[in-house]
């Protein structure tokens, strides 16, 4: 559909996941579903929870695929067969190791990197083309190869008030891509985000 936009979220469904960097992709979609006030239902036969928003004349899928992050793929094909949606139209958010904390990288199209969810959306779209919102984590230390306590582990309070602002900007990004395109998004958003001091909200 020509008109309908696919903004997916990788991570891992359950609690004991929910907060760690792994899934800074579901924690965006999140954010923007509440920034929406779209509401989340669980759609079984594509194994995800789905939520539908509309945002400048467009329609919006907000996807969180429910498969385990290593299967995303099978949930993202699902959903883009059954709305007939083209890999250009599917913006997928997902964690990245390999940039810098606090940095936002968005991108039209390009390689997994190693990320075994982008793999499987790879595997399952049969293309790399498709646009991917890589959001940095870092590593503790660049020398080691083996991270994944730090992936699967939690943003302490000082890293929160940061990607507080990174999914705010990330958020802001995908509006323009919706909007403008991904050039004007890429040029407008990606690098690092700033921390900023927190400013109490207006009544």
């Amino acid at each position: 559909m020509e008109n309908l936009h696919l903004i997916v979220g990788l991570g891992n469904p359950g609690s004991g996941y929910a907060q760690t960097r792994h899934n800074a992709g579901f924690l965006l979609v999140e954010r923007l579903a509440q920034q929406w006030q779209a509401g989340w239902e669980l759609e079984r036969k594509f194994q995800a929870r789905v939520a539908k928003a509309e945002r400048d004349g467009r329609r919006v899928l907000l996807v969180q695929p429910q498969t385990y992050m290593n299967l995303s793929g099978e949930a993202v094909g699902a959903v883009c067969s059954f709305y007939r949606v083209s890999p250009a139209q599917v913006l997928v958010a997902v964690d990245d190791a390999d940039l810098p904390f606090g940095e936002i990288r968005l991108r039209p199209g390009g390689s997994s990197g190693g990320h075994h969810g982008l793999e499987s959306v790879e595997q399952h779209l049969a293309t790399r083309d498709y646009p991917r919102l890589r959001i940095g984590i870092g590593r503790r230390d660049p020398a080691v190869r083996e991270i994944t306590g730090h992936v699967l582990g939690e943003f302490s309070a000082e890293e929160q008030k940061l990607f507080a602002q990174v999914l705010a900007q990330a958020g802001e990004q995908i509006g323009c891509w919706l909007v403008a395109g991904i050039q004007q998004a890429m040029s407008q958003f990606n690098g690092l985000v700033k921390n900023q001091p927190q400013q109490k909200d207006k009544p």
